[in-house]
């Protein structure tokens, strides 16, 4: 790949650092979704995943590489520290895809290399070319972060990314890794680096940042002014702490601004060829997707996919937009694929109408999982009168968040509440080896109630930090999606469900997170950020399997 691939190439690391925002964790059929809607969105990278993490990271990072890592697709990518066992691990999950990448990093921060590598910077100085050598001995495409850039002391940082390109990088990606810095010393940042790195021009500069200060897109629009070529960011700008850089917000704001942003990469200003390959109609799309997946709900004010981002409430604002949109409107919402579709489908549509509109949402299911998504739709076409694509992608996303080794499924739930009464629950729950579990509660509402007798079946200590209900649609008969996380030990377990009784819809989300909470306590993973560089450093019950 050209230092200058002529445009901005759109890196998504949504199931990698996305996936490390608190409760989001996905697990494989919920990968290979979004993997697909990714591809296609049109993004040039995908960033499956930390293969040397665990097994399931493996595992998902290979199965993206088989199934979407096509000859016409995206790169696939996996994560590896600067260490050999992580960067084979990462070699062999990418192999299956056509056009595969190692991304390989060190931190070069001082803070970082006295707290937590403990190395000295002649020590860094030496590790990230033999490890780029290493990663670029069994892929073509390597790419090389200095960890913590924004943070580094320039003249270091400029000297391990000259040893890196020398030694085989191809992509030199530089982190804002705590989001600590302003746009114009990131982009001051950036031109240093194409400055007084001689070897620059033999690779693309690419750039990720955290959101931690709101600055995040910023920072990459003025980077792209400044020369970088590749940005990473996420699907509604999930992540850990405050999140990264929106990948929606950075492909429209180029998009709508390409008179301004053209003569940054060399074209006329009133060019109209786009400075990203990303399909700016399926964005919508893969923003609901995603955040039916993980959980994680799209606040309404947010920028180019939240609930409000086209609507417009001031008497002045309405009367304009009747009478142009452009008035107060610099989008059209066709642009980013906004629609409010209502499907033909019901009670007596066929399993291949509904499997066409699903794979239009972004959904592939197999036959069993299709099977009883199709029942799920029938059942609601018998108790609601419309169906939205929003009430499909609510009953699929729940049906793919089942884990094909979940120790508990939802068998009843009844409730007993009202004026006078004590809400009282009765849940039962069939276990994987065939059994039945029955148990009551008494709560403070219907809702806590069932909780409090789903905890005492499981028997597995955890707090209920979060409990949200929301509406897929308008109206009475709308369904109600829950979103559960529970704590257990530290780590956040989030379970998603939908139903027109929100009581029950609660019930299941429960279930939902119950069994990952279970699947993930079982499964410890290690975080790229947080662990020693080298395996050898872990106690041996912390070392990782493959």
């Amino acid at each position: 790949m050209a230092r200058d691939p002529g445009r901005v190439l759109i890196f998504d690391t949504t199931l990698r650092d996305g996936e490390q925002s608190p409760g989001a964790s996905l697990n494989l059929e919920e990968k290979l979704a979004i993997a697909q809607q990714l591809a296609r969105l049109g993004v040039d990278i995908i960033e499956a995943g930390f293969p040397f993490a665990s097994p399931g990271d493996f595992n998902a990072v290979q199965r993206i590489a088989a199934t979407v890592g096509t000859e016409n697709g995206p790169v696939i990518c996996g994560l590896a520290r600067a260490a050999r066992g992580d960067i084979k691990a990462c070699a062999d999950a990418v192999a299956p895809a056509a056009n595969r990448r190692i991304h390989t990093f060190i931190a070069t921060s001082d803070i970082h290399l006295e707290h937590k590598l403990r190395k000295s910077r002649s020590e860094v100085l030496a590790i990230a070319p033999e490890m780029v050598a290493y990663a670029r001995s069994l892929v073509d495409d390597v790419e090389f972060s200095c960890e913590d850039a924004g943070r580094s002391d320039p003249e270091f940082l400029y000297q391990v990314i000259e040893a890196a390109i020398h030694a085989g990088a191809t992509t030199i990606n530089i982190p804002d890794t705590v989001g600590y810095a302003t746009p114009a010393e990131f982009a001051a940042l950036i031109d240093g680096i194409n400055t007084h790195v001689p070897n620059i021009d033999q690779a693309i500069i690419s750039v990720h940042g955290h959101n931690d200060l709101g600055l995040a897109v910023a920072n990459f629009l003025e980077a792209v002014k400044a020369g970088a070529r590749q940005l990473e960011c996420t699907v509604n700008g999930i992540g850990e702490r405050a999140g990264n850089a929106s990948l929606e917000e950075l492909v429209m704001a180029m998009h709508v601004r390409r008179s301004y942003f053209n003569p940054f990469l060399g074209r006329p200003a009133d060019s109209t060829s786009p400075l990203t390959g990303v399909r700016t109609e399926e964005i919508t799309k893969t923003s609901r997707l995603v955040s039916n997946l993980t959980g994680m709900l799209v606040q309404p004010n947010k920028a180019i996919v939240g609930a409000n981002a086209f609507a417009h409430e001031s008497g002045i604002h309405q009367d304009g937009v009747l009478k142009n949109r452009l008035t107060y409107e610099i989008i059209d919402a066709r642009t980013v694929g906004l629609t409010d579709n209502r499907i033909s489908l019901g009670k007596l549509s066929g399993r291949s109408a509904f499997r066409a509109r699903l794979e239009d949402l972004g959904y592939t299911l197999e036959r069993e999982d299709l099977d009883d998504a199709f029942a799920r739709f029938k059942e609601l076409a018998d108790r609601k009168r419309e169906i939205s694509d929003r009430d499909l992608e609510a009953i699929v996303s729940e049906q793919v968040q089942q884990q094909s080794e979940a120790r508990y499924g939802l068998k009843l739930v009844q409730v007993s509440t009202g004026t006078n009464l004590q809400p009282t629950a009765t849940v039962t729950l069939s276990t994987s080896d065939g059994a039945e579990l029955t148990e009551a509660a008494i709560g403070t509402g219907p809702v806590d109630a069932v909780c409090r007798a789903l905890n005492q079946l499981a028997r597995v200590p955890n707090e209920l930090v979060e409990f949200s209900v929301k509406s897929v649609t308008e109206g009475i008969d709308a369904m109600g999606e829950v979103t559960i996380r529970l704590r257990h030990e530290g780590t956040l377990y989030s379970g998603h469900a939908a139903d027109t009784d929100i009581v029950v819809a609660a019930a299941q989300a429960f279930v939902n997170a119950l069994n990952r909470l279970l699947a993930g306590s079982q499964r410890p993973s290690l975080h790229p950020q947080r662990t020693p560089l080298s395996v050898g450093d872990l106690p041996p019950a912390e070392r990782p399997r493959l």
